[in-house]
């Protein structure tokens, strides 16, 4: 399985026993934008080797300031938002790649993938979460697509599609464009994930210590108690590393849409 990367590098590394230029791992993540990366987050806390693949297409990059997502009063720079989500994708394990997913096919006991550089991916789990584009998932029987001017997958409320193992995160699954809802869906398509592969229910949280023990409980799956000191050290590092983010503007330049480009 693979193992935390900087997204910076470039083309897949072996893994485990595949060949070179392939990797193996046990959620696929097609798309690096917020549903997705929300769902990344979800599947690595839980255990779950993850990967996400990321063209960079993201369509949040085009938003010129995002004043609607909680958490922000003033709101927030769109690519700061996503860094800041890349970074809490690492910290949780994910392996994050600049990679282009051009065709995807079901393979004995899950996927296998095929980037446009030619790199395989083989893994237990797909994640769709690339806004409008289908066409990598052609090869699969199975997969309902919606034409309305622009092609959604089409699942369940929670994401599933008609393909076991196989999921749709966020615009791709017809949720409506606001980043919350996506991060929402996202987080809860790896949920469903989660169950569908028999595991104990899913909490992540994160509490005081003595919160269940105390009360003659076993902390939950997903549960994690904590002393205060190591309460206020995860509180300083938060601060720190936000600090970090916020101290400045953000350096990419503002992109549009591609349509109204200059030439």
């Amino acid at each position: 399985m693979t193992d935390e990367s900087d997204s910076s590098e470039s083309g897949f590394s072996a893994s485990g026993s595949g060949a070179s230029g392939s990797v193996e791992c046990e959620v696929l993540v097609v798309g690096g934008g917020i549903a997705g990366l929300s769902a990344a987050v979800f599947t690595a806390r839980a255990g779950l080797d993850t990967l996400v693949a990321d063209s960079g297409d993201s369509i949040v990059r085009r938003n010129a300031h995002l004043e609607n997502y909680p958490g922000f009063p003033a709101g927030v720079n769109a690519r700061l938002l996503l860094d800041l989500m890349g970074e809490q994708a690492d910290r949780a394990g994910c392996e994050r790649r600049d990679a282009e997913i051009e065709r995807v096919e079901v393979a004995e006991g899950g996927f296998t993938a095929e980037t446009a550089d030619g790199d395989r991916l083989y893994s237990d789990y797909v994640i769709a979460a690339t806004k409008n584009t289908v066409d990598y998932l052609d090869a699969i029987d199975g997969v309902g697509v919606i034409d309305r001017g622009k092609s959604f997958v089409d699942t369940d409320e929670r994401g599933r599609t008609g393909v076991d193992g196989l999921y749709a995160a966020g615009r791709l699954a017809e949720k409506p464009y606001q980043a919350v809802i996506n991060a929402g869906h996202g987080a809860e398509v790896a949920v469903t994930l989660l169950e569908d592969d028999d595991r104990p229910f899913y909490h992540d949280w994160v509490v005081p210590e003595g919160y269940f023990t105390d009360r003659g409980r076993e902390v939950p799956p997903g549960c994690e108690e904590i002393a205060d000191d190591e309460r206020q050290r995860r509180e300083d590092e938060s601060l720190e590393i936000m600090q970090e983010f916020f101290a400045e503007r953000h350096p990419d330049e503002q992109v549009t849409h591609p349509s109204v480009r200059d030439e």
